[in-house]
Parts: structure tokens; C-alpha cells; sequence
């Protein structure tokens, strides 16, 4: 897999002249060129690929973003944007000949409108801070990633992301009403509207998880949620991982839809207890299955019970409960933990993101166990049960030789076997460099030449993100089926 992206140079390409027009429309503190600084750009949460971008540009307000975009348009300058640099697919990774937009300083909550249930932010907000802002007045931001603390919002929109409560409420795109978007020709355009199912094309759901190749999202209107009555969560341990995938079918198919429902191995488990030191998570079980319910006091009562009764008569040992804030922030601090719980027992890992139907967890999951036996590597496993959405972190070591080619291997395989079952290459982390070769398994010829066709409407000459989401011959030569890129006008759509 190449791990920079290559984008056609303009020998002319003057980068000085092009610092001095970036800092005209910006300001001196605005561009960063220097090697030592740009440093800090040049990777995102996917720190196997690495590339410095030719520089570096924090705008503060759409008006900016619009006059870089149309510099570069101007100049032919290719261009990626970055928010918090959290993402999990290299969709932020630069480019070495281009222009890294970062929207970290737009960090702005422009308007709260509770009448309505909306909040409008700029890009770089991050997640968290939304229900921050407005827990006071009884309401919340529904999607929660794990990286919810540090991810920012016009990530989370580049990305479609997804989090604990999506089962129930659904992921970003379910919550965003309302888009100012700056296209990479430099136009600044309104999707959406602040009422729901506008008429007209939904050029808002084309925009949002499109991975920054359509343009930079500015403004940013929500759905926040009013607080439920009452809330539980329950913990209940199993002897084996199959188990608790049978109990998430199982409670499903009983015609209840918790908020949440997330699984954890028991590699997973020790390595959280090893770091965060809990103490409410079972050492010796070999999977345990986080179920939360809100709703009604009556409701949330009369749902635990019948949830606690699947999980007994699926093999639970044993369930815990809890319905006071703290306890229930507590087992949940563990699974928001895991990604972070792994680096630290192991010097790198690699995560997948695939989905697959409820119904073949227990099958899936034997079978990734046996794809890292049959090379030789542990995979833990922490992931969002209740939409099929499987997160296994690959352990290796860079520093050994040929590491992260045979992880990249296993990952591989295990995106084939999720679609295989009926599932997906990407359930929240995207595509981005990283699934790209993958995108032939999933999609026809004609799907991807469609998506292109799309693409190449918002984005003509292909600046924006170039390298990204689509498979390519040069960097995707492994993939059986290959799209044929000369149908398409110079190429412009890659």
C-alpha cells in the first residue's frame, strides 16, 4: 500500500510565492512552512502513512476558506483538509506537493436555538463541547465517538462518524440539518435547511461522509436531543465472545433497541484494567457486552429486566446495573479507553473498521481470532454491537520488517470476510487512503464510475483530496477488479 499520496507537481510551483498569498489572506500566524512545525501535520490517528504537506493553513472564517480554495482552484494547487487529526483512515493525510487546510482554529458555537433544537458550530468544535454547551439547558448531542474529547466536528462530518448511541439515535448525518459548504472552486453554497427532509436533491447526505473530496463544511447546524427521563446501563460477563454476539441478536430480535450495545474481549478488558484501573470490569471473562437504555423511568425499568433475562438465558455469569451518572460513566470510561488501553500494551496497532449483520457476529468473530492465529498476531476486539460495527485492533511492532505489510494483510482479509457476510468496508472511520484498494470488492464498476461522476461535479479538477477513496491502478494493484480511470476526462476524478 503507498504510504504518500503522489499528485502531479507544477514544475512552476513557487511555494514562497504561494506562503505570501496564503499569509495575505490569512495573516503571518495563519501559514506554517517550517519543516520542524509542519511536523505536527503529518499524519492523522492512522500514524502508519506519513506525509508533510508543502505547508500548512489555518483559516478562521469561511470567507478565508473560500479565498484559499480558490487560489489553489486558480493555481491548480491540490489541497487536503484536516480537522483535529483523529481520524482512523488516512483521510486527512497531506500531500506532499499540496496545501493542508486545517480548520482548528474555527472553533466557534455561533448559535444556540433551543425552540428549535438546533445548535450551528464551526468545523473545528469539537464533539464534546456540543452537549457541553447545552447540557445546562436539559439537551445533548447524540453521536459520541470514542475520540468524542479531542474529535471535531467538521471531522466527524467529513467521516459520516458514529459512536456508543448511534444504534438508537443514528450516526452524524441523522443529526446535521444544515450545511455552509465552501467548494473547491472557491464558491460558498448552502445544503440543507433548518427543518428537515427539505425538497429538492439531498445534496447535504451526498456531502456529509464524503471524506473532504466535495469541499470544506463551515457552518454546521444540529439536531441536539432533549435528556432522557431515565437511563441504565448494564454489564453483563460471558464465558466466550460468540456468547455475547448471540446475546445482541437476540435482544434485538426481542423487539428492543437500547441507545447502545458494545462488546469487549478479554484482551480488551485486561488491557483497560491494566491502564485505567476500574475495577468493575470481570479479569477472567472472556467477553463482556455493555447494553444502555434510556427512555421513560417506567420504560428504562421494565426493559432492563427483560434485557437482563436474554443475557442469562444467553450464558451470562453475571450482570451488573446502574442507573446513578457516576457509576455509569465509570463502565463506560473503559470502552471509551480501548483504543488507547491498546497502544499501550503493544508498540503499534492497526484497526479495521467493518460492519456486518447482527446476526453473524458470533460466526465473524470466530473467524477473526482464526485469521490472527493463522499469521501469528493478537487481535483484540472492542466495537459497536448493535449496528454489526467491528473495530479490531491488529498488535505489531514497526520496528519489525514486514510488520505492517502482513497486519495491512490481515486487514485485508478480515474487510473481505465483512463483505462477504453482507456487510461493509467502513461503518464511522471512512476510506479515506487506507480501504481505498477495498472499494472494488464492495462496489460494481458502474458504482464506483457513478460515485466518480458525482465527485467530479462538486470538485472538476480533482484538487480537493485527491488519492483518496477511490481505488486507482498505481496504488491499488492488488485489487481484482480494477476501475478503468481512461473513461474519465484527464483523469480528473482521481
Amino acid at each position: 500500500m503507498s504510504q504518500a499520496i503522489a499528485f502531479p507537481e507544477n514544475s512552476a510551483t513557487d511555494w514562497r510565492w504561494v506562503q505570501k498569498r496564503l499569509t495575505e489572506i490569512v495573516g503571518r500566524n495563519g501559514v506554517v512552512r517550517r519543516k520542524e512545525e509542519i511536523l505536527t501535520y503529518e499524519c492523522d490517528g492512522l500514524s502508519a502513512y506519513r506525509q508533510r504537506p508543502a505547508l500548512a493553513v489555518l483559516p478562521r472564517t469561511t470567507e478565508e476558506i473560500a479565498a484559499i480554495t480558490k487560489f489553489c482552484h486558480e493555481q491548480e494547487i491540490p489541497w487536503v483538509a484536516r480537522g483535529a487529526g483523529t481520524g482512523l483512515s488516512g483521510g486527512a493525510l497531506p500531500l506532499e506537493n499540496g496545501v493542508l487546510i486545517v480548520t482548528a482554529r474555527m472553533r466557534e458555537i455561533l448559535n444556540i436555538d433551543y425552540d428549535n433544537h438546533q445548535i450551528t458550530v464551526q468545523p473545528g468544535v469539537i464533539n464534546n463541547w456540543v452537549t457541553q454547551a447545552v447540557s445546562g439547558a436539559g439537551f445533548y448531542y447524540a453521536p459520541d465517538p470514542s475520540s468524542q474529547s479531542v474529535c471535531s466536528i467538521g471531522g466527524n462530518i467529513a467521516e459520516n462518524s458514529g459512536g456508543v448511541h448511534c444504534f438508537k439515535y443514528g450516526v452524524t448525518t441523522n443529526h446535521v440539518l444544515q450545511l455552509k459548504v465552501v467548494t473547491p472552486t472557491g464558491d460558498i453554497v448552502t445544503l440543507g435547511g433548518r427543518v428537515p427532509e427539505m425538497p429538492g436533491y439531498d445534496l447535504m447526505g451526498v456531502f456529509v461522509g464524503s471524506e473532504g473530496t466535495l469541499g470544506i463544511a463551515t457552518e454546521i447546524t444540529l439536531k441536539i436531543l432533549k435528556k432522557p427521563e431515565a437511563i441504565c446501563t448494564l454489564l453483563a460477563d460471558f464465558t466466550s465472545i460468540e456468547a455475547a454476539g448471540n446475546t445482541v441478536a437476540a435482544i434485538v430480535s426481542a423487539g428492543i433497541i437500547p441507545a447502545g450495545m458494545e462488546i469487549m474481549d478479554n484482551f480488551s478488558i485486561n488491557a483497560v484494567e491494566d491502564v485505567v484501573k476500574l475495577n468493575c470490569y470481570p479479569r477472567d471473562a472472556e467477553s463482556i457486552l455493555l447494553v444502555e437504555i434510556d427512555g421513560m423511568e417506567a420504560e428504562v425499568h421494565a426493559v432492563k429486566q427483560r434485557v437482563k433475562e436474554i443475557c442469562l438465558a444467553q450464558g451470562a455469569r453475571e450482570i451488573t446495573t446502574a442507573s446513578d451518572l457516576e457509576t455509569r460513566m465509570k463502565l463506560w470510561k473503559g470502552r471509551k479507553s480501548a483504543f488507547a488501553a491498546a497502544g499501550n500494551i503493544s508498540p503499534d496497532y492497526f484497526v479495521q473498521d467493518g460492519v456486518i449483520p447482527r446476526t453473524k457476529l458470533a460466526e465473524v468473530l470466530t473467524e477473526i481470532n482464526a485469521i490472527g492465529d493463522r499469521h501469528g498476531y493478537k487481535i483484540a476486539n472492542v466495537f459497536h454491537a448493535g449496528d454489526g460495527n467491528l473495530h479490531p485492533l491488529i498488535l505489531y511492532n514497526s520496528a519489525i520488517p514486514g510488520d505492517l505489510e502482513n497486519v495491512e494483510e490481515i486487514g485485508g482479509e478480515i474487510l473481505k470476510l465483512c463483505v462477504e457476510m453482507g456487510g461493509s468496508i467502513s461503518g464511522e472511520h471512512g476510506i479515506g487512503s487506507d480501504k481505498k484498494m477495498y472499494m472494488a470488492d464492495m462496489f460494481s464498476d458502474a458504482d464506483l464510475e457513478t460515485m466518480g461522476y458525482v465527485r467530479n461535479a462538486f470538485n472538476p479538477k480533482g484538487l480537493a483530496n485527491p488519492g483518496k477513496l477511490f481505488p486507482t491502478p498505481r496504488t491499488c494493484g492488488e485489487s481484482s477488479k480494477m476501475v478503468d480511470v481512461s473513461k474519465f476526462k484527464d483523469n480528473d476524478l482521481f
